[in-house]
């Protein structure tokens, strides 16, 4: 049942070929217009083709929707809505006691029971009766019955089944049904707009015709500041970022990727985008990629690029070269659970030390990581400032939760964004001669008078000749490293996300795990415990004053999705002992069970 805070988690669940992922996006874009705070968590298969009705092929679709501010996709189910029963199988342990299963009972026939591995007289509706309140339809005879009069095949007609799902659970949720059917008139065209359209209708009018008004749940609406919003997910708010890049610098954007799970949305996102000042190319392999990215950079044109750690290992004698140029790039790693091929699908925070120290030789750059899917946005325009000021390259973190996630995000005014000042092609100076910040001139090939040396070579401190002088070498990997460390004279004050300094126990995490270390700290500060927040957004250079705020707490926690990345960074500087909480289960952790953990680390 929905308990009284107005939070509902729903879980939506079938083969690949079932449209789950695009019912989950509209739900939420629906529950979002109709004011609710939505967050949401996708659970794609790894397998291209796993076999139709397979547990293996079952893709997932969560999310939260509330009435009041939410950070992650919730716990445990309050509904599951599953296509098949192998979509049952695999997520039945997830939805809570006594909540609501919505089951597509033409996917429960015998033949689908056998491709479950279900012995052929084991019902599983059955049992669900016991332990659910249930909601059984075939909703591929209410499709085929809406559809009756176009022409269309059954498999045309079949596809349209999550249009019916749609609109059952629209009209469940009083979700504004009219914005809903606008949202997909908007996405479809044609004959497939006038299909779904009808299959929407149909499922919308399932709920009284069916007798589901127990079931029906008015959500109260969620207040947020006046401003316009739409959904968006952290691939898009990385695509959207590197537009205002380009808007707000005013260079040109040129990104080099090559297809990766789960980085390729990047790509995907900015080619649908279309922005003025935005170059995309897909190059042959990871390493014409990152040097294609430098080369655009090269020419005075801001150079990202974009891959998941295996990706990145390719790239790495690519970023050696780009910190030796000294030119401005931006690096993202959607990270992924590894080693090797892994997980592709599924989150993972296991590239921390990879970012920081996977190079050869001395090559420091800034390493940044996002937080969700609207901090995408900013952390792209900070990505770039400090990559166009400094002449660096910079990493920017991102993984697989934070790629498909999706959140209500409130467009900027133009006005307020970060401003972006390039480095000037300054050919009054020596192609290597330093300003006072250490940084040398951006001067792109082809300016007139401003030509000169550029290759992986060390070079003359000034004028950038060929050098292999030991104490120049000594000098200029102490001027890349003082330049890098200069960024932090640029950073925002360091704020606790909850709690204040009097607090006794510091959570401290970085990346995706935000939401759940935020709700998890929030629920413990509402039984009285003094528990504080800090989650990290530059992980190097660390913020100059995070030492002095962590010297105030007398226990400190850190949270993260690897065996202990950085919170070996951080013993390494901070005398106190410091607890560990950590997973790899390619989940992003449930808020509840940390709740528990983080009060079991307080009384140890």
């Amino acid at each position: 049942m929905p308990d009284s805070s107005h939070k509902i988690v729903i879980l939506l669940a079938g083969d690949s070929g079932d449209g789950v992922q695009l019912l989950g996006s509209q739900l939420t874009q629906g529950a979002a217009q109709s004011g609710q705070d939505v967050r949401t968590l996708s659970d794609f298969p790894a397998e291209i083709r796993a076999p139709k009705g397979s547990i293996a092929g079952i893709s997932g679709f969560q999310f939260q929707m509330a009435s009041t501010a939410v950070h992650e996709p919730g716990g445990q189910a309050d509904v599951l809505v599953v296509f098949n029963v192998a979509a049952y199988v695999k997520y039945r342990d997830q939805l809570k006691p006594g909540g609501i299963l919505l089951a597509s009972t033409d996917g429960f026939d015998k033949r689908s029971r056998a491709l479950a591995k279900l012995a052929p007289d084991e019902d599983p509706l059955e049992e669900a009766r016991v332990s659910f309140r249930t909601l059984e339809c075939n909703f591929q005879t209410v499709t085929k019955e809406a559809l009756k009069d176009m022409d269309l095949g059954s498999k045309a007609v079949s596809r349209a089944k999550n249009m019916v799902v749609l609109g059952a659970l629209t009209w469940m949720y009083a979700f504004d049904y009219i914005m809903v059917r606008e949202a997909l008139a908007n996405k479809f065209s044609g004959e497939l707009a006038k299909v779904n359209d009808k299959a929407f209708m149909a499922g919308y009018y399932l709920g009284e015709t069916a007798e589901w008004s127990a079931f029906k749940h008015v959500m109260p609406s969620h207040t947020l500041p006046k401003g316009t919003y739409r959904t968006l997910s952290g691939s898009q708010g990385i695509a959207m970022g590197l537009a205002a890049v380009a808007h707000q610098s005013q260079r040109e954007l040129v990104f080099a990727g090559y297809p990766i799970t789960p980085a390729s949305d990047i790509l995907h996102e900015l080619v649908r985008q279309r922005s003025k000042g935005i170059t995309t190319f897909q190059a042959e392999d990871e390493i014409a990629s990152v040097t294609a990215a430098i080369g655009a950079s090269f020419a005075g044109k801001m150079g990202v690029t974009a891959s998941s750690g295996p990706g990145i290992s390719l790239k790495a004698e690519g970023l050696g070269l780009a910190v030796m140029l000294e030119l401005p790039l931006i690096v993202i790693n959607v990270q992924r659970g590894g080693p090797s091929t892994g997980m592709p699908t599924k989150m993972e925070q296991s590239d921390l030390m990879q970012a920081l120290h996977g190079r050869h030789g001395e090559a420091p750059m800034p390493v940044i990581a996002i937080k969700s899917a609207s901090h995408a946005f900013d952390v792209m325009l900070m990505a770039a400032k400090y990559a166009m000021e400094a002449m660096t390259p910079v990493m920017v973190l991102s993984d697989a939760f934070i790629a498909s996630s999706a959140e209500p995000w409130r467009i900027p005014d133009l006005s307020q964004l970060l401003q972006i000042r390039p480095t000037e092609a300054d050919i009054s100076r020596m192609p290597y001669e330093r300003d006072a910040k250490g940084v040398r001139p951006w001067i792109p090939v082809g300016t007139p008078g401003g030509a000169h040396r550029l290759g992986g070579l060390e070079k003359q401190e000034g004028s950038g000749e060929v050098s292999y002088d030991a104490d120049n070498h000594q000098a200029l990997v102490q001027a890349r490293q003082a330049k890098v460390m200069g960024i932090q004279s640029s950073y925002p004050e360091l704020t606790l996300n909850l709690g204040s300094k009097s607090d006794d126990m510091l959570v401290i995490g970085w990346g995706s795990t935000y939401g759940s270390i935020h709700t998890a700290t929030e629920q413990l500060r509402r039984q009285g415990h003094a528990v504080a927040h800090l989650h990290l957004v530059h992980i190097y250079p660390l913020h100059p004053d995070l030492d002095a705020v962590m010297a105030e707490f007398k226990q400190l926690v850190v949270v993260e999705m690897n065996q202990g990345q950085l919170v070996n960074v951080l013993r390494a500087r901070c005398p106190k002992h410091m607890a560990f909480i950590g997973q790899t289960s390619g989940k992003p952790f449930d808020a509840l069970s940390l709740t528990e953990t983080l009060l079991n680390t307080m009384s140890s």
